[in-house]
């Protein structure tokens, strides 16, 4: 098209870094994960120095995530040693542009998020990890109900995420927490009790996720032979309603299909996902989106030890995306935000408008009562919400040159596929 053009490509300010260790492997995670093998820990991040060393200096970043796995799971030496080789190689930088930054460098104009489970946190590790710059924990709850928890396979109680949340409340961070809903046996009731209990604990942040049937985990093989009955989708569309509605009306802002912030608490890092922005990915698994060419890891841990150790490469997918096709996946990852598509600034960040990519289906889609219109914006409808993966699917079909690109394969970032080279 006329207006296609090659970007101007700026260096990521967003990191990633993934840490795949867990006490166990729960049934539905389809993460790259390992569980069993401590005895890797000290290996893997004398690999991950390698990987960062390719670096060639230290890069600083505005927003730092530590995502596994479970991070925290590291015994308090080797995490100590994590943070300090982060600390050398992606220093935190003030980013003025922050909501509540100041001349002075506050607290809000940096993000370092780590994510965490309840019984993986201490005292100890808490004070370390603000010793090293974390402002932000992702703890994983997911239910506050013991059968829920069974159900997933969770090694936590609700006492205990009560605890850490008041533990980490006392030592300053800002504290995000992972509901899931949806769980095998549940009731909206049930829902809903979960949802009064996070917001008792009065975090800045919640993710709610619908729990899903992931192709050949353990859950989804249960789920195959019958052993494991999913919810009904008209309950499962009544629990995502009632989230919405309760959150936002406790004064929580619903900015992203599944992420509700209090004002000023948006993840920051997140976000520069759903803009289809630059950030660097490190670890086994994740995925890094620099200069235009998109990079995966190998997802198996042993593997990624074994490779860097040798001196061989660990990247097993690699694309160099075209102006078209960056600009079909710009539009699937920015419909995810409630905010929508500011049809000026997607103009000006991919060189095509976005009526021009696909303008029919957004005319279908807006006649349908799944898009609509506020100003400049272009954006789900509340029902749009419900069907959303519909919705960009369509979306993406409409936008025929990019039909080889697979949508799906850019909603769980910063995880990839093991594609071989």
């Amino acid at each position: 098209m006329s207006g296609m053009r090659e970007a101007a490509w700026e260096e990521p300010r967003a990191a990633y870094v993934h840490i795949p260790f867990c006490a166990h492997h729960c049934g539905y995670c389809d993460f790259a994960v390992i569980a069993g093998a401590d005895h890797l820990m000290r290996d893997y991040l004398q690999a991950l120095a390698c990987e960062l060393r390719q670096l060639e200096y230290p890069r600083p970043v505005q927003t730092l995530f530590l995502g596994g796995g479970t991070p925290t799971y590291l015994p308090l030496p080797l995490l100590e040693e994590l943070l300090s080789l982060l600390k050398h190689w992606l220093p935190l930088a003030f980013d003025p542009e922050a909501p509540g930054a100041t001349a002075d460098a506050s607290p809000a104009a940096i993000e370092f998020s780590v994510e965490a489970t309840p019984e993986s946190l201490d005292p100890d590790k808490l004070a370390l990890l603000r010793a090293y710059g974390v402002t932000r924990l992702s703890v994983g709850v997911q239910s506050f109900r013991s059968e829920s928890l069974q159900a997933l396979e969770r090694r936590h109680t609700s006492t205990q995420a009560e605890e850490v949340v008041a533990w980490a409340r006392d030592a300053g961070f800002v504290v995000s927490l992972d509901l899931i809903f949806a769980i095998p046996g549940t009731t909206l009731a049930d829902w809903a009790a979960d949802v009064e209990c996070a917001l008792a604990l009065r975090p800045e942040h919640l993710s709610t996720y619908s729990l899903t049937y992931e192709k050949g985990t353990p859950l989804w093989k249960r789920w195959q032979r019958g052993q494991v009955q999913a919810v009904p989708e008209e309950v499962e569309c009544e629990m995502y309603a009632f989230a919405i509605d309760r959150l936002t009306s406790a004064g929580f802002e619903h900015y992203e299909i599944s992420n509700f912030a209090r004002p000023g608490y948006r993840c920051r890092h997140n976000e520069t996902y759903w803009a289809n922005e630059a950030y660097y990915g490190f670890g086994a698994g994740a995925v890094r989106y620099v200069r235009g060419c998109r990079e995966g890891n190998v997802r198996d841990t042993r593997q990624y030890i074994q490779r860097l150790m040798r001196g061989q490469s660990v990247t097993v997918y690699r694309e160099k995306l075209s102006p078209w096709e960056r600009a079909c996946e710009t539009l699937a990852v920015q419909l995810r935000r409630r905010r929508g598509i500011d049809r000026r600034a997607f103009h000006e960040q991919t060189g095509v408008a976005v009526d021009e990519l696909a303008g029919g289906a957004i005319r279908q889609l807006q006649e349908e009562g799944l898009l609509e219109e506020e100003g400049a914006a272009l954006r789900l409808t509340r029902r749009g919400l419900f069907v959303a993966d519909a919705v960009i699917a369509q979306l993406w079909a409409a936008a025929s040159p990019c039909g080889s690109i697979e949508p799906s394969r850019r909603y769980n970032l910063p995880v990839v596929e093991n594609v071989p080279q």
